[in-house]
Parts: structure tokens; C-alpha cells; sequence
């Protein structure tokens, strides 16, 4: 069984920035983690394949620092790692990203299952697993909770809903996203570390998955940040001080006119 996992490098919430020209996210020189909910993508591949046999291959697209990434999933039981890097991918929304990944996965070749996070924690917009599905024609299903069965021919899960979930069967080839009820992650055992350490990434640009220069980066991409600014303020605003009770004093004496 061969599944492809979609993961992605994200900056770490703590040190977000802006590139003023662009408006995208600035990634050159920012202390980047692997995307959360791509961990429990990974560890569902990874507990799939020591059930039913077979690979996982992990892809991501992004700078060359991305490889980090894809050495920790190794480190985590994934067996073959894609780094897809080019200047040109740059900007990219969610609809030249997915354009990008079903080039670079047809490139990898024959799949089983697709899984994917739920959504990037960066643009939180939970469209390129869809997205990608799409495009390679297969069916997907999102908020994956629980892989209730899987077998060589597919498998039956839960998909999460608001008033519950919903069991769903498929057959492969098929796409899953998944969200963080579904297991939780491993930490990576030397020996595990030690593999990722010399193991060998296999590099994809934009001429080696033949794309389209128009379909890719910012050319490609029909949604645009035109401007980012912070929200205005609303109503008054006031820092209470000194020990608890003091401050309880204040605020009830602030809220007393409203009563």
C-alpha cells in the first residue's frame, strides 16, 4: 500500500511577519515547525502502514529549509520524502498550491491514499486537500476523526460533523484530511533520528513536474492579499491594577452604571 502524505512548514505562531511588499507570509529567516495538524496526518500513514504494509511517502512544497520537515517525518516512520522547491511557486494560494502537489503526486506515480491536516495553520483556509482531490479525480473525504476499518481495497471512517460525525466507506484511491481527535503523534526514537539524518531527499522543481508557468506562485494564483491591516479599535479600553480584590473593587464599580 503506498500512501502519500501532504505536509507543509508553517512559521511558528510566535514569530509571524508579513513580507510589506507582497503581503504574504515572510518565511526567509523565520523559525518554521512542521504544520500541527500534518503530524497526525503523518502518524495515521505511518500506523496504516505497519497494520496493512507497504510505504509512505512524504511531499511538501516550499523553500529548501522545508527539508527539516521532511527529515522529522522520516524520523516519525515515513520511508521516502519529495521536497518540491522552486522560486517560482512563491505566493502561491491554495489553488496553484494544489495545482502544484497533483503535479508533483502524478510525478511520484501510482497512490492508494492521499492524507492531508485538516488546514494550514498559517491560512487556515482547509482548501487544498479538497483542492487536490479535484484534481487527481478521486473522492476525499475532510475531519477525518477515526479509521473505524482499512484494508487493501479501502477503508471506513468517521468524518466529523457539527452535530455529530458521519461513517463514511471508500475505496482507493481516495484523499483524507484529518483532525487532531484522530490519534496522537509519536516522538521520533533515534533510531529514527538517525535515519532521517542521512537519508536522501528527492528534489522537484517546476520543470521537473512540468507545470505550467502560468498555473504556478503568484501567477498562477487568482486570490491576492491586497492589503493587511490591523483591526480598529472598538469602544474604551482600561488595565485594571493592583492585587485581586482591588481590581474586582474597580471593575464593579465600572460595571455598576450598566446595571
Amino acid at each position: 500500500m503506498k500512501i502519500i502524505v501532504c505536509i507543509k512548514q508553517v512559521p511558528d505562531a510566535k514569530d509571524v511577519r508579513l513580507d510589506p511588499i507582497t503581503n504574504t507570509l515572510a518565511r526567509e529567516g523565520v523559525q518554521s515547525i512542521m504544520n500541527p495538524y500534518d503530524q497526525y496526518a503523518l502518524e495515521e500513514a505511518v500506523c496504516l502502514k505497519e497494520k496493512l504494509g507497504g510505504e509512505v511517502v512524504v511531499i511538501t512544497m516550499g523553500p529548501p529549509q522545508a527539508e527539516e520537515i521532511l527529515r522529522q517525518a522520516i524520523s516519525c516512520g515515513a520511508d521516502m520524502a519529495v521536497l518540491i522547491s522552486d522560486r517560482s511557486f512563491a505566493g502561491a494560494d491554495t489553488w496553484a498550491t494544489a495545482y502544484t502537489l497533483e503535479h508533483a503526486i502524478k510525478k511520484i506515480g501510482d497512490f492508494h491514499l492521499v492524507l492531508c491536516g485538516k488546514q494550514a495553520i498559517d491560512g487556515d483556509t482547509a482548501q487544498v486537500g479538497p483542492g487536490l482531490a479535484t484534481r487527481l479525480g478521486i473522492p476525499y473525504m475532510t475531519c477525518v476523526q477515526r479509521i473505524r476499518e482499512a484494508t487493501a481495497s479501502g477503508l471506513v471512517a468517521e468524518r466529523m460533523m457539527d452535530d455529530g460525525f458521519d461513517v463514511v466507506a471508500v475505496e482507493y484511491p481516495a484523499l483524507l484530511s484529518v483532525v487532531k481527535d484522530i490519534n496522537e503523534p509519536r516522538v521520533p526514537s533515534i533510531k529514527g533520528k538517525m535515519k532521517a539524518k542521512k537519508a536522501e531527499i528527492i528534489k522537484f522543481n517546476a520543470q521537473t513536474i512540468e507545470a505550467d508557468p502560468a498555473c504556478i506562485g503568484l501567477p498562477g494564483s487568482p486570490t491576492k492579499v491586497v492589503n493587511v491591516f490591523p483591526p480598529a479599535a472598538r469602544g474604551e479600553r482600561s488595565v485594571l491594577t493592583g492585587t485581586l480584590d482591588e481590581q474586582i473593587d474597580q471593575l464593579v464599580k465600572k460595571l455598576l452604571p450598566y446595571l
